[in-house]
């Protein structure tokens, strides 16, 4: 990992590099080239999946500066608030979370697992997620009078600093495939929301020369509202880490909201079921069935390979607890067909 010289400092949580798995009984069902699994939800840090990889480098650079306390937030459902939570810990500083969803969160796996870890939740009152990062800057402020020492974070830890944890994976990625495949990969395709996971592959992949192709599967807003955000957080990164910038031409921004943020479709539900049933993936219905539904349909049209040497990666970026929370649930009557 040369060509990632300033990385930021690291508050080592996961169990890395997590696994590139072949996956033949989901390739021989798709009828497809060579396909990999990057099983994120192996990282090693409590259930946190992919969230581990920002939150190392977020709270090792917390540390450095003597932050007191983790101001963040997102959904009732999410996987970060949870991840967040246990990673304050273990940095030994407080966590304060700014939760979405009404006066009455009710109880959830995610948000049973950051108060057992400590974390003070903080009602939003309402079901407006964009209010989120406004607030959290607020309760920093509010702090910051105080005398304390707060990190404001926004949801997904979506910063240059957090984007460098997947700037990082892209490098794991790249010598992963290079020792399986001897080549590079194709694509990769991976869920989008507030994106900083998309954001650091592109810086890593750009650093490292590759022309590996991102397929970002949009689950949260528009492509056209999204996709400059992560651009200026790849821009940004790249600065931060002293490398070449982005290349915007590698990434496509597939829009698959289907029914709204965290909820499947019965297209969705279907992926996640083949996922399940051929490799033994568990795929929460937010991010990981979202993005494998893209991807498999595209796959089974021979619309991702595009003649490139190389595997195509499928990103299993976790939500366990997400997942298992929506196990069983009645299939969407729509179909929201990728």
């Amino acid at each position: 990992m040369t060509w990632l010289p300033r990385l930021p400092p690291r508050l080592l949580l996961g169990t890395l590099p997590t696994p590139l798995v072949d996956a033949p009984r989901l390739r021989a069902e798709l009828g497809c080239g060579p396909l990999r699994i990057k099983r994120d939800d192996l990282a090693g840090f409590g259930i946190a999946g992919n969230k581990t990889r920002p939150l190392e480098y977020l709270l090792g650079d917390a540390q450095a500066h003597g932050v007191d306390v983790l101001v963040t937030g997102g959904g009732p459902d999410s996987n970060f608030v949870a991840a967040a939570a246990m990673a304050a810990r273990v940095a030994g500083i407080a966590c304060e979370l700014v939760v979405w969803g009404g006066a009455s969160l009710g109880p959830t796996p995610n948000l049973a697992l950051a108060e057992a870890a400590g974390a003070r939740l903080v009602p939003l009152g309402d079901d407006r997620r964009e209010r989120v990062d406004v607030v959290v800057s607020e309760r920093a402020a509010e702090l910051r009078a105080a005398g304390r020492r707060p990190l404001a974070v926004p949801r997904g830890g979506s910063t240059p600093v957090g984007a460098a944890g997947f700037a990082r994976a892209a490098a794991e990625l790249l010598d992963q495939c290079v020792r399986l495949d001897g080549a590079f990969p194709a694509s990769v395709v991976l869920p989008l929301g507030s994106g900083g996971s998309t954001a650091g592959l592109l810086v890593g992949l750009a650093a490292a020369g590759a022309d590996t192709m991102v397929l970002a599967v949009s689950v949260s807003r528009p492509p056209e509202e999204i996709t400059p955000t992560v651009l200026d957080l790849a821009r940004a990164c790249a600065a931060a880490l002293g490398t070449a910038p982005p290349r915007e031409d590698r990434l496509e921004v597939v829009d698959h909201r289907g029914p709204g943020f965290g909820r499947a479709s019965a297209a969705d539900r279907a992926a996640a079921a083949t996922a399940l049933c051929t490799e033994g993936l568990l795929l929460d219905d937010t991010y990981g069935a979202k993005a494998f539904a893209v991807a498999l349909a595209r796959l089974r049209a021979g619309l991702v390979h595009e003649g490139r040497p190389g595997p195509v990666v499928l990103w299993h970026t976790g939500g366990v607890a997400s997942a298992l929370t929506h196990l069983g649930e009645p299939v969407p009557a729509t179909t929201g067909a990728p």
